[in-house]
Parts: C-alpha cells; sequence; structure tokens
C-alpha cells in the first residue's frame, strides 16, 4: 500500500492552470453546430496524457513523465497532484464503478487505485514472471471487472472485490493496446503491432481475433458506440474503421490530409467519432451519418495527443507535448 501525497494548486498560485484561450474552430462545422476549443496549461502535470471523466465536473489526466495523477477542475483552474510512487510511469486512467480512478501504471508494472474522496492511492502488482509489461489501457466490465492490456503481450483481468489478478498471454505476442466496452457487454481491444482487433470473452477468458480488412494498419486504439460499432483508428494506415459486432462488417474511412496517422478514437454519446492525426497535429471530428470530417490543429507544434475521451458535450484530451489539455465543446444553436 502506498502513502497519499497530493499538491493542491489553486487559481492565485503562480503555477495555477492557465486558460490559454478559446476559439471557434476555423472549418466549417455542420449546420446549426459550433465547436468552441479550449486550452488548459497544467505544467505539473508532465506529459499529460490519458485523461478521463471524474464524474463530478472535474478530469483526471496522467503525467506520464512525472509518475503523477492530476485532477482538474475546468470552472476554477485547480489542480490536485497525486503522485503515484517512486518510478510511476501512468499510461490509462478510467473511472471505476467505485467512483476512484483506476490507473495502468506502466513504471511499477501495477494497476493504481486513486480513491477519488481522500486520493489515496493502492497499488495491485502483477503477479511474478509478469515483469515489464508495459501496461496500456483498461476499461471494466459490466460485472466490475477491470479488463487492460500491455503491450508486450499481455491481456489481464483484476477483481477489486478480492484482489485476484490473471493474466494471458495475448495471440500473435506483442502489441495489445487500446480496450473498450460494447453496450451489449463485449470487451475488444486492438493490437498495435499485432495489427488486429481482438475480442474477449468475460467467462471464459477466450480471445479471438478479428482481422481488419486493411492488411498492416496499425490498429491502435479502439471505443465501442452505442450500435454495438467497434471504432478503430489505424495508425499505419491513417484510417478509422468500424467493426459492427452484430453484421460482423466492416467501414472504413481516410482521415483528411496526404498521410495521417490516426493515434486515438474516441466516441461521444452522439455517437460522433473523434480521432487524434499527428501528421497534421489535430483532432478530427468525424460524423458517420454526414461522413463529414472537420479538423481541429492545435494552437502549438507538437500536441501529441494521445488518448480522448469526454462526457455530454465536451471532448477531451491531453497534449503530452506541451503539458496541456484541450477542451472541444459542441454547442448546439437554434
Amino acid at each position: 500500500m502506498l502513502r497519499r501525497s497530493f499538491l493542491k494548486l489553486g487559481l492565485a498560485g503562480l503555477s495555477a492552470p492557465v486558460v490559454l484561450g478559446r476559439a471557434v474552430a476555423t472549418e466549417a462545422a455542420p449546420p446549426g453546430i459550433k465547436f468552441n476549443v479550449t486550452y488548459f496549461d497544467v505544467p505539473q502535470i508532465k506529459g499529460s496524457r490519458d485523461v478521463t471523466d471524474a464524474g463530478d465536473g472535474t478530469i483526471w489526466v496522467c503525467g506520464q513523465r512525472n509518475g503523477t495523477l492530476g485532477r482538474f477542475d475546468p470552472r476554477s483552474g485547480e489542480l490536485k497532484v497525486v503522485a503515484l510512487g517512486e518510478g510511476a510511469a501512468p499510461h490509462g486512467v478510467i473511472r471505476g464503478p467505485d467512483g476512484a480512478a483506476w490507473v495502468t501504471e506502466g513504471g511499477q508494472n501495477a494497476i493504481a487505485r486513486v480513491d477519488d474522496k481522500t486520493h489515496k492511492v493502492d497499488l495491485f502488482k502483477l503477479p511474478e514472471g509478469r515483469d515489464k509489461a508495459n501496461l496500456n489501457t483498461g476499461v471494466f466490465d459490466k460485472d466490475g471487472i477491470l479488463w487492460f492490456t500491455g503491450q508486450n503481450g499481455i491481456v489481464g483481468r483484476f477483481d477489486p472485490k478480492d484482489a485476484k489478478m490473471e493474466i494471458k498471454d495475448a495471440p500473435r505476442g506483442r502489441g495489445a493496446y487500446g480496450i473498450t466496452l460494447t453496450p451489449s457487454g463485449e470487451v475488444w481491444y486492438a493490437s498495435l503491432a499485432g495489427n488486429h482487433i481482438a475480442q474477449v470473452n468475460p467467462g471464459t477468458f477466450e480471445i479471438t481475433v478479428v482481422e481488419p480488412p486493411t492488411p498492416g494498419q496499425g490498429a491502435r486504439r479502439v471505443w465501442s458506440d452505442s450500435k454495438d460499432r467497434v471504432w478503430v483508428s489505424e495508425w499505419n494506415s491513417g484510417n478509422v474503421s468500424a467493426y459492427d459486432t452484430l453484421s460482423k462488417s466492416w467501414k472504413t474511412w481516410k482521415l483528411p490530409g496526404d498521410k495521417p496517422r490516426a493515434y486515438s478514437v474516441y466516441v461521444d454519446d452522439a455517437d460522433k467519432v473523434w480521432v487524434t492525426d499527428f501528421s497534421t497535429n489535430a483532432i478530427v471530428h468525424f460524423d458517420p451519418v454526414t461522413e463529414a470530417f472537420t479538423s481541429f490543429p492545435s494552437s502549438k507544434p507538437g500536441a501529441n495527443v494521445r488518448q480522448m475521451d469526454g462526457r455530454s458535450g465536451e471532448a477531451w484530451g491531453g497534449e503530452s507535448g506541451h503539458d496541456r489539455l484541450v477542451r472541444i465543446q459542441t454547442v448546439r444553436q437554434a
């Protein structure tokens, strides 16, 4: 068990978060829609990486380069910084059924739980023989079991009720990356090095590989929409694709630009798709109904948004290249 350590920074502090600006996207928005883009500087969160909604208006963000988890309040600018332990290098964070933040903590090769009230940190180490798993991303299933990936070729499950952890080798070895849960309760993950997606049976832990239509595509992250379609960001091909788990069919779209590099994908509560493109240094909004793209280039070069998440009307990302957060609000106009 790790002792709690956090620093609270208010707007009056010299290093408090700063709202750097708000601007309507320069590209044409869909009719009746306006997008507001806001950047928040969080310099105490080094390598601001994965983000998630904390459930109370604040945002959790991983500081991968300085072993921290930040809790940022965009309403007040207040930032709380939780130290995760010596050698920590957090990758992914999600909000669990218990309200706590659950972190895939690659530096300590452990799953970390950060209490949402006290910010106390508990570490659950991977079993012996599973060193340097390069932990990546997690998701909770409908029974409250945490499923997670490790790029060095593992898929794991953890039961918070009894702290039981089970690790399984991923088919085809290295590459297990993004992971998601469909509305019907299926667990799916992407394999970047393995160029495929895979379904994990929550009951039997059986893993079934599904091949995307584009060879060598570099499936990096996945996110389910409300219709049981698994959306895939393809790093090598620059595509965003959707696998319909019900009809077992694929659709694929190329991102705008000459050589797009699709890193992450997030699907909001309106089933609109958000993809980060390293080639154009932009967040790209995609409407599956109209098949239209709207691009939001960062205000600084080298933003490197590696993951997105959000809540109703808001898409959030961490600009790991600048230690700041970006929020894109969707405003529906009369």
